[in-house]
């Protein structure tokens, strides 16, 4: 008895200390939450010096006339007036990035998902593969791609060579307003390894069954790929198809290179980053660069937006749509 009245006397005087925040695990759990901020503190310290900081920045410098060699002058909307009543190589560098967006992006995830499929049939050697076809994802956004690519559609460069094997007289590719969009969207549809690997990560996780119920009742494989494997993969092309879209506007490396940093011939491939970086480094017309940029941001997220909302009418997601 006299034992029992022990424990339960110990028992009310440890959890009164402890649930008043005094005892060891409070202690304990304070010096992690400090230890915790303190490994943390570092990556705080860039998010507000590299990325917050600078955000804010450009949205004041936006509304100013700022040349980075004087000190800025508030101009209110005047960036934003001129850029859309004025500009007209702001109109036509929209133009030209629209066009590069709304054809290799579809033009890169139908080419991404063709050869996801023809690798999910199980060929020898598949990671071998994979990483070949990954590879222009690493390599397609590099300066050394982009100036062997010029070389190659140039006019003396290999397209030509070998039409002149069949007695052809190829154009400069990229010295041909006609042409020039023409070859930097298929150097975008060429990094089709990034999608690519991740449709074929989502075709492996569609369950064999499925095609086999199917191939039972009769379906072929145009059937099957039309009732099973586009709809499963929904998903994932609505995932890709974002992250491409997002990409493909803040395209700038390889129309920079090819262009020799003009947008030429024509302004044809004047992409909108493109004339972005020549209003703020060619110019120094910095506040009208940092409107740009934020013109951007809005037009990014706004297709980003519509590509949700309208994701509900075509994505599946399990037995939902």
């Amino acid at each position: 008895m006299a034992d029992t009245v022990a424990v339960k006397t110990r028992a009310q005087r440890e959890p009164a200390t402890q649930a008043g925040g005094g005892g060891p695990r409070s202690l304990r759990a304070r010096r992690e939450a400090r230890a915790a901020y303190l490994f943390l503190a570092p990556w705080f310290v860039g998010l507000l010096v590299i990325t917050v900081g600078p955000i804010i920045a450009s949205l004041y410098l936006s509304f100013t006339d700022y040349s980075l060699l004087k000190e800025a002058k508030w101009v209110g909307l005047d960036n934003y007036i001129k850029m859309f009543t004025e500009d007209e190589r702001f109109i036509a560098s929209l133009k030209v990035t629209t066009i590069y967006v709304v054809v290799s992006v579809p033009l890169q995830l139908a080419f991404a998902l063709g050869l996801a499929l023809v690798l999910d049939r199980g060929l020898r050697g598949l990671s071998f593969y994979r990483s070949i076809f990954y590879l222009p994802s690493l390599l397609g956004g590099s300066v050394a791609i982009a100036i062997l690519w010029r070389k190659v559609f140039g006019a003396d460069g290999l397209v030509n060579a070998v039409l002149s094997i069949f007695g052809i007289q190829g154009p400069g590719w990229v010295g041909d307003p006609d042409t020039a969009l023409g070859t930097l969207i298929l150097l975008h549809v060429w990094t089709f390894g990034a999608p690519m690997i991740i449709f074929l990560a989502g075709l492996r996780q569609i369950p064999s069954s499925y095609y086999e119920a199917a191939a039972v009742d009769g379906a072929g494989t145009l059937r099957q790929f039309r009732s099973i494997t586009l709809p499963l993969l929904t998903p994932i092309i609505f995932f890709n198809l974002v992250l491409e879209v997002i990409k493909s506007f803040q395209s700038f490396t390889q129309a920079f290179i090819v262009s020799n940093g003009k947008g030429g011939p024509a302004d044809s491939t004047l992409f909108y980053t493109l004339y972005l970086y020549l209003k703020g480094f060619k110019s120094y017309d910095m506040g009208y660069a940092a409107a740009m940029a934020w013109v951007l941001l809005v037009i990014i997220a706004a297709l980003t937006g519509v590509n949700f909302l309208a994701s509900k009418y075509w994505v599946f997601y399990g037995d939902t749509k």
